[in-house]
C-alpha cells in the first residue's frame, strides 16, 4: 500500500474503505442520486466535463451519466477495490490516487465531493479546498454534512474518521472570486428519494 500522509487515507484505502463498498450499492441509491444531481444541474450553465473527487465505486457518475450523457466524467479514488469497480464504468475516466496527492491535469467544467470532505484531516481540508478551486473552470458543489462549527462524530465505533463543519464557507472564505448559487437539504426520511442529511451548496468560480 503507498504511504500516505494521514491516518484518515490509510483507513479508507485499506480494509474499512473495501468493506464500505456493500452498503450503498443499489438501484434506490442510483435513483435517488438521479433525483439530487437533477435538481442541482438544473442551476447550472453546461457542463461538459465533471470531476469527483472520492466516487467509491461511481454510484454518483452512474447518476450523472444518465443526466448528462455526453458529460466527461472523471473519479478519483483511493481504495483499489472501489477502484476497480469505478474503472469498469465504460464513460469514467478513473483515476487510482489520494485526493490529497490529485493534481489536476485540466479544468472541469463541475468539481464535487459528495460525503468525502466530512473524511478528510482537517488539516488537509485547505489542501483539498485549493485542489478543487484549481480543477473547477465554473463550478463546484460540495453535499456533506453541515455543522456550523468545527465537530467530531463517531464514525462506526471509530474517532477521528467523520468530522462536521461548514466545508463550503470555508471554501468561499478562502477562495473570494467564488459565489454561491443555490444550496439545500436532503433529508433521510424523504417518502421519495432519501439521502442521508445531506446539506448541499452549489458554487460558481469567476476567476
Amino acid at each position: 500500500m503507498p504511504q500516505y500522509r494521514t491516518e484518515q487515507e490509510d483507513f479508507w484505502a485499506g480494509e474499512f474503505g473495501t468493506e464500505y463498498i456493500g452498503r450503498n450499492v443499489s438501484e434506490e441509491y442510483v435513483a435517488a442520486n438521479t433525483a439530487f444531481f437533477s435538481r442541482i444541474i438544473a442551476r447550472m450553465g453546461p457542463v461538459d466535463s465533471v470531476l469527483e473527487l472520492g466516487p467509491n465505486v461511481g454510484l454518483n457518475l452512474v447518476a450523472i451519466n444518465r443526466l448528462l450523457p455526453q458529460a466527461a466524467l472523471t473519479g478519483v479514488e483511493i481504495n483499489p477495490d472501489a477502484f476497480e469497480k469505478l474503472q469498469a464504468l465504460s464513460y469514467v475516466s478513473a483515476v487510482h490516487q489520494s485526493i490529497l496527492d490529485f493534481k489536476p491535469p485540466h479544468r472541469f467544467d463541475l468539481v464535487f465531493t459528495k460525503g468525502v470532505l466530512i473524511h478528510i484531516a482537517p488539516d488537509a481540508l485547505p489542501d483539498v479546498y485549493d485542489t478543487m478551486y484549481a480543477a473547477s473552470g465554473h463550478y463546484i458543489l460540495m453535499s456533506e454534512y453541515y455543522n456550523p462549527t468545527p465537530t467530531q462524530i463517531t464514525y462506526r465505533g471509530h474517532e477521528s474518521r467523520l468530522f462536521k463543519r461548514d466545508f463550503a464557507g470555508e471554501f468561499m472564505d478562502r477562495h473570494a472570486d467564488v459565489e454561491l448559487v443555490d444550496y439545500g437539504f436532503v433529508w433521510k426520511r424523504d417518502p421519495h428519494f432519501p439521502q442521508d442529511d445531506m446539506t448541499w451548496f452549489l458554487m460558481r468560480k469567476h476567476g
